[in-house]
């Protein structure tokens, strides 16, 4: 039966009735200055075919260099995964042709990786934590970038033609393969998003990429495979290549999961290939026939020496491991006071670091929480954008809420300058002054409104002078109305009730 035949059986009664197990592939491109085998800078977005060398084009004669750097970056990375740190290891060729691959060749390592047996502890959203185990984390260096011109997918499959870009060629990757995953069943797809997220938070702690996903610095090629019970054998597997999202991650497992779950019930074969994700239709579709390790021919690179990390400097780089991700939201959990489901939301929301870059420019933990995870919050799901591209910044909330401290706006005019800011109306401070939304501090203004609102309900006043102070919050209500709410609250009930005592 064909994989391309079949509909999907619902997610629910798919992982009801089979047990998935997955495994991801993680390539990160390390941000080093040059290339992981010769002196190319490594670039972004520069004219095609300009940050390349002999070395980096396959020519023939060209002998290739190892970047220290990026070993160092490597056995960081291999340390924040709690990996063993190999004595020793090579670079192996791993022979396929593909257009972006010059040399008909990848420099990569097989047998011998920088790092192995390592394992990852992944928070999900409601606080479980969920250990992932690695198998390897290894060097190697990236592909050069087709461009498929023509048709309407930008795939090869009815394209007019293709370009290859060999700027990327050569730039520095770590590819950390996991062990099958198991023991996730319907939680499978969060398993792998949260795994992916986790990933890419210490790669920007440990300082060694920038893993912009939209850029492709973090890609992950996602496995899934089913079978009948946890005690059965593991499933074929399909391998979706390049996903580059963390919602990506997620919906390609629960699609594979629903399309493989189809193919088993028509009683046909899940193939062993690769495929694509389409991020447009939520789908994935068949790329190639996956080759085994075998069918690359790995074999020792004859033109780079093995490498032997000195026991001494490995120790040196462990010491000097920044705070990692976990670690560090513990420590702010306890220095801002959050409960462990206030910091879960925090967590969830990506907004840790624009919680504690608000409170490094003066706002409170308690008062950064209130607007990033209110009504900027609730801002961001309107406009369906990530809380951190709102056009606001921490140092701005900062400042709206040293107003509110000072008190020369209540909560209800900060509102009022949040929307200004995002409007791009200048910061705080200019929009205060500009819509005039400052606190009447001044008692004469308040008393002449609180003098007519005493006058147009004499009622009221009567209650209060009997002792019933109930009704004070009418009056204040419309000495707030009276003053477009610039008034201090607190400040008109002390004058109200001067007033009413005075007859």
């Amino acid at each position: 039966m064909s994989s391309r035949t079949v509909d999907l059986v619902d997610y629910d009664d798919a992982v009801a009735r089979f047990d998935p197990v997955i495994g991801i592939e993680v390539h990160v491109e390390l941000g080093t200055r040059t290339k992981m085998f010769d002196a190319a800078p490594q670039t972004f977005g520069d004219e095609p075919n300009t940050a390349v060398t002999p070395v980096s084009l396959g020519l023939p004669g060209a002998l290739p260099a190892v970047n220290g750097t990026a070993v160092e970056y490597a056995i960081r990375i291999g340390l924040a995964l709690n990996c063993q740190i190999a004595e020793t290891c090579r670079f192996a060729r791993k022979n396929y042709f593909y257009p972006d691959v010059p040399k008909n060749f990848q420099t990569s390592q097989y047998d011998e990786p920088i790092a192995h047996d390592g394992y990852l502890d992944v928070e999900l959203e409601d606080g479980t934590v969920f250990r992932v185990d690695i198998e390897r984390a290894h060097m190697e260096e990236d592909a050069g970038k087709n461009t498929h011109v023509g048709g309407s997918t930008g795939r090869i499959q009815g394209a007019e033609y293709s370009l290859v870009d060999y700027n990327r060629a050569g730039i520095p990757l770590v590819e950390i393969v996991t062990r099958p995953i198991v023991g996730a069943g319907e939680r499978a797809p969060e398993v792998a998003r949260a795994y992916v997220q986790t990933l890419r938070d210490i790669f920007r702690s440990l300082g060694v990429s920038e893993a912009r996903m939209e850029r492709g610095n973090v890609r992950a090629d996602v496995n899934v495979s089913l079978r009948p019970t946890p005690e059965s054998p593991l499933g074929t597997r399909t391998e979706t290549k390049n996903v580059n999202s963390f919602r990506s991650v997620e919906r390609s497992v629960r699609y594979e999961i629903s399309r493989q779950a189809a193919i088993l019930d028509a009683a046909g074969t899940v193939t062993q290939e690769t495929r694509h994700w389409h991020e447009d239709t939520g789908i994935t579709t068949a790329g190639r026939v996956k080759s085994d390790a075998e069918d690359y021919r790995y074999f020792p690179e004859p033109d780079l020496v093995p490498i032997a990390p000195d026991r001494a400097w490995v120790e040196e780089i462990r010491a000097n491991l920044p705070e990692l991700p976990a670690a560090r939201r513990r420590r702010l959990q306890g220095d801002w006071g959050y409960a462990d489901a206030e910091m879960r939301d925090v967590v969830n929301a990506g907004a840790i670091e624009l919680i504690e870059a608000t409170v490094a420019a003066g706002s409170s933990p308690a008062a950064a929480r209130k607007w990033w995870m209110g009504e900027l919050a609730r801002t961001a799901k309107t406009q369906d954008v990530e809380l951190g591209d709102l056009p606001i910044t921490p140092t701005q909330i900062g400042q709206l809420q040293q107003l509110v401290d000072a008190g020369r706006i209540n909560d209800k005019l900060a509102r009022q300058v949040l929307e200004g800011v995002l409007a791009g109306e200048g910061d705080p401070e200019a929009v205060v002054v500009a819509r005039g939304l400052e606190v009447v501090s001044d008692d004469g203004p308040l008393l002449e409104a609180i003098d007519a609102a005493l006058a147009a309900q004499p009622d009221i006043v009567e209650k209060i002078r009997s002792g019933n102070l109930g009704p004070v919050g009418a009056i204040i209500g419309s000495v707030m109305k009276a003053t477009r709410g610039q008034a201090d609250a607190g400040r008109v009930r002390e004058l109200v009730l001067e007033r009413v005592a005075q007859g």
